[in-house]
């Protein structure tokens, strides 16, 4: 299977993600950070059903999760705390608290505008 085909094309490549879903892990570990893209807006088609695809991914997504928490885009930042961390399994979510933590402890003032620093407490307040 072409690994691209399981990437959507258009924030509407709701059969993308279908193709993803039926490759399965770990086929599709190498796009995991093309598919993470995809929840930079999670008003896209796309994003829900990626959010449900990736918190199936296992710790290989962690890596991934974590270039985008310390990128400079807050509002990625604020979708993949809120709708995909606290779908995580534990183990692979405990990975990420020291960054969690930084977020909500020493926010930038564009995670501050975008209310990271309040998600990224809420999800420390769930563990």
């Amino acid at each position: 299977m072409d690994l691209q085909s399981c990437v959507p094309q258009d924030k509407f490549d709701l059969a993308a993600i279908a193709r993803a879903r039926a490759a399965g892990f770990p086929a599709i570990n190498p796009i995991l950070p093309e598919l993470l893209e995809w929840l930079q807006d999670i008003n896209w088609p796309v994003a829900d059903q990626t959010v449900e695809l990736l918190s199936g991914s296992g710790p290989e997504i962690v890596p991934h999760i974590r270039r985008v928490l310390v990128s400079d885009d807050s509002v990625w930042k604020y979708w993949v705390l809120s709708r995909l961390c606290g779908r995580l399994s534990p183990v692979d979510l405990a990975q990420l608290i020291p960054d969690i933590a930084r977020l909500a402890d020493q926010p930038s003032d564009e995670d501050v505008a975008e209310e990271v620093d309040v998600e990224a407490r809420a999800l420390l307040a769930t563990l």
